[in-house]
C-alpha cells in the first residue's frame, strides 16, 4: 500500500500541472473579440473609449492576446468578465505605444477580495497592500485587490490605478533590474533627464509641494509606477500640473495620453 501511494501522488501532481498549463490556460483561446466586451470596455475603460476605430481594434487584439496567454484567477471569490477585461486593460495601456512588445514575465494574476498583508492574508491587521508583483517562489505572479482594481477605472477623477501601477513594475522588471528606470522601453537618451526630474519631484513630494501620491517618494521604483498611474488616469491634469514630467513620460511610453 505505501508503495502504491508513493507512486500515485507524483502522478496526481503531474496531472494537476498538465491541467493548469494545457487546459486551464486555454480557457480564453478566443480569436474574435465579443461585442459584449467592446461594450464593457467603452463603459469602464476611458483610455479605450477615447481611441479612434483603428486603435480600438489594436487595443482589442492586445487584450485578446493577454487573456489567451495569462491566467486570471479569483481567490475564494467569483470574478466577472469585466474584471478580466480590467486586468487585461491594465496590462495593455502602458505598452500601447509599443505594438511589438509583450509581457514575458507573468503567467497568472490572482484577484483577492480585499487589501492584504505581507502574508497575503485578507483578514486581520496590517492589510495595507493593494497590489504586488511576485518574486522568488511567486515569480511570474501578480496579486491585485479586486475592489482597488475596479476603483482605479470607476473613479473618473482618480490619479490612482493599482492595475497600471503593478504592470509598470513588470515593465521595469523586464530589463533585469527593478530600479525605476524602464530600460526595456526607454531610449538611453532619456535616462539622465528622467533621473534628474524624478529626484527633483521626489524632493517636492517630501516637502509637500506636489500633488503626486506621497508613496511615490518612497523609492525610484515606486515613483515610476505612481506617476505612471497619474499619467494614464488623469493625463490632462498631469500635463497641466507637471508639463516637463508629462513630456518625458510621453516619450518614454511612446504615447501622448492628453
Amino acid at each position: 500500500m505505501p508503495y502504491s501511494i508513493a507512486w500515485l501522488l507524483p502522478m496526481l501532481f503531474f496531472g494537476y500541472m498538465i491541467w493548469r498549463i494545457w487546459i486551464k490556460k486555454k480557457n480564453f483561446k478566443l480569436k474574435i473579440f465579443p461585442d459584449v466586451w467592446k461594450k464593457i470596455l467603452n463603459e469602464k475603460v476611458q483610455f479605450y473609449s477615447e481611441l479612434d476605430p483603428a486603435n480600438k481594434l489594436k487595443f482589442e487584439a492586445d487584450v485578446l492576446y493577454f487573456l489567451n496567454t495569462v491566467t486570471i484567477t479569483g481567490v475564494k471569490i467569483k470574478i466577472e468578465e469585466s474584471d478580466r477585461l480590467l486586468v487585461a486593460s491594465s496590462a495593455v495601456i502602458p505598452l500601447f505605444g509599443f505594438p511589438e512588445l509583450r509581457y514575458r514575465n507573468i503567467n497568472e494574476v490572482l484577484l483577492y477580495k480585499d487589501s492584504f498583508n505581507e502574508d497575503h492574508q485578507t483578514e486581520g491587521e496590517k492589510r495595507n497592500i493593494l497590489g504586488k508583483v511576485g518574486s522568488g517562489d511567486m515569480n511570474r505572479l501578480m496579486i491585485l485587490s479586486l475592489p482597488a482594481l475596479r476603483a482605479g477605472f470607476a473613479i473618473k477623477d482618480s490619479k490612482n490605478n493599482v492595475g497600471i501601477h503593478e504592470f509598470v513594475h513588470l515593465i521595469d522588471k523586464a530589463d533585469g533590474a527593478v530600479d525605476g528606470i524602464p530600460e526595456s522601453i526607454m531610449s538611453q537618451q532619456y535616462v539622465l533627464p528622467w533621473l534628474n526630474l524624478m529626484h527633483q519631484e521626489i524632493e517636492k513630494i517630501k516637502e509637500n509641494d506636489s500633488d503626486i501620491n506621497p508613496y511615490g517618494a518612497t523609492s525610484q521604483i515606486e515613483f515610476l509606477s505612481v506617476v505612471s498611474e497619474y499619467f494614464f488616469n488623469q493625463p490632462e491634469k498631469f500635463k497641466e500640473k507637471h508639463p516637463e514630467l508629462y513630456g518625458l513620460l510621453a516619450k518614454i511610453f511612446a504615447q501622448d495620453s492628453a
